[in-house]
């Protein structure tokens, strides 16, 4: 029987299983599929890619477009950008900063993306502080410079923060009004609610097009996820 054949087959056989057919005849077609799969166990990974697309097509149903709307400013890329990627990031993660060279070639190589940067204050105790000083930042039109700063600084403290501010030129008694305000407040638990619903449990975390994509994947994996949300 041809390979083409035996997928037939299976699929029929799972068709039946699904409907409840009789016993003998699926236990039958179990054995089918057994007997399949082993002798061709490259379709595992396959089926697990499927399965990991349709959990991530479920869990981003009803909110992609929450998901892909920054807090005002908080984007880094092109901010008219017809693909979009979404990183979910904290600036106590050490991941997070090794990605960084990984998003300034993504955005050198694609001038059509825009990549929304969504706050997720969950590592250090000052993570949350930095959080919303990077969102008063978006709110002076300074997002890209903060962001940058803050992982060069290398550390998250208090002291840090203040001069990561200063450094790129913030309105200092503005930034603390904005970072204070119910609307931050509102932003950060927004973020933490979204990567809940999507399974995030880590920075940095990554929605591209219907890909969830948890952790410093590398270059390569992003640049195929920009792909794939481009239709590429």
């Amino acid at each position: 029987m041809s390979k083409a054949a035996k997928f037939t087959v299976v699929a029929a056989g799972i068709a039946v299983i699904a409907a409840g057919g009789w016993f003998g005849g699926r236990i039958a077609v179990e054995r089918v599929v057994h007997d399949y799969i082993l002798q061709n166990p490259e379709i595992l990974p396959q089926a697990m890619d499927e399965l990991r697309r349709r959990e991530a097509s479920k869990a981003l149903a009803g909110v992609r477009q929450t998901v892909e709307t920054p807090f005002p400013g908080a984007i880094l890329g092109n901010p008219q950008g017809a693909i979009t990627l979404v990183e979910f990031s904290d600036y106590a993660c050490g991941y997070c900063r090794q990605s960084l060279p990984d998003i300034d070639r993504l955005i050198a190589a694609n001038p059509d993306l825009r990549i929304v940067v969504r706050e997720l204050p969950i590592i250090s105790p000052h993570s949350a502080e930095a959080a919303r000083m990077a969102l008063a930042a978006a709110e002076q039109g300074k997002y890209a410079q903060f962001h940058q700063a803050m992982y060069s600084a290398g550390q998250v403290d208090a002291p840090t923060i203040e001069a990561v501010a200063k450094k790129v030129g913030l309105d200092m008694e503005r930034a603390r009004r904005v970072a204070a305000s119910p609307t931050v407040e509102a932003e950060i638990s927004r973020s933490m609610e979204l990567a809940q619903r999507l399974g995030f449990s880590g920075t940095p975390s990554w929605v591209a097009g219907d890909k969830l994509i948890p952790g410093a994947v590398g270059f390569d994996q992003l640049s195929q996820a920009v792909d794939a949300a481009r239709g590429g």
